[in-house]
């Protein structure tokens, strides 16, 4: 089994965050994991994308053709679309549903919404949802959460362990924050 995965926003969102989690869950699981990233701008508001690839199988490439990933996850709409022409025709995009208006000439958000709800997509507010919950920094692990039952390779539990593990150092208040706010997401793609 394999999963090619593309993961992208903006600088800033926690992309890098949700790729660690997800890196650290196929490690424990004995999965074979190739990664690249691109964050050159992203302290400065750029894009941050990040190719993923878990397999039983040994890899080896760490970037996703042109029509092969099976999952998009993005924490901005139209970074989703940039990174379409990745998307297997069988892939899924797993999106935050709330723009990230970082550019003058950004597109109107009703075409985002009519070209994302032409795809096979999953949309939610997912920075509404962490701040309904007290941590609007957690709106990645409510996407992750909701990206959880697409990814398939590792288990819901699984990427609840690495969340464990990869908070750990920063105390038990923060792990339970975002285990929260990554069970919300999962709630939320049921």
């Amino acid at each position: 089994m394999k999963k090619d995965i593309i993961l992208c926003g903006v600088g800033g969102q926690g992309i890098l965050s949700i790729a660690t989690i997800i890196g650290e869950a196929a490690t424990q699981a004995g999965l074979h994991l190739k990664q690249a990233e691109v964050h050159g701008m992203s302290q400065r508001g750029g894009d941050v994308q990040s190719n993923l690839r878990l397999s039983t199988d040994e890899i080896y490439s760490d970037l996703i053709a042109l029509g092969k990933a099976d999952v998009i996850i993005s924490m901005e709409p139209m970074e989703a679309l940039r990174y379409l022409p990745y998307l297997s025709k069988s892939g899924k995009i797993v999106t935050s549903s709330k723009p990230f208006i970082n550019i003058p000439n950004y597109p109107d958000e009703a075409e985002l919404n009519k070209e994302l709800d032409a795809m096979p997509s999953v949309k939610l507010d997912i920075e509404k949802i962490a701040s309904e919950l007290g941590m609007a920094k957690a709106a990645n692990m409510v996407l992750l959460g909701m990206a959880a039952p697409y990814i398939e390779i590792v288990s819901v539990e699984q990427l609840r362990e690495a969340i464990k593990s990869i908070f750990a150092r920063k105390g038990e208040a923060i792990v339970n924050a975002n285990l929260q706010a990554f069970d919300k997401g999962v709630e939320a793609a049921k």
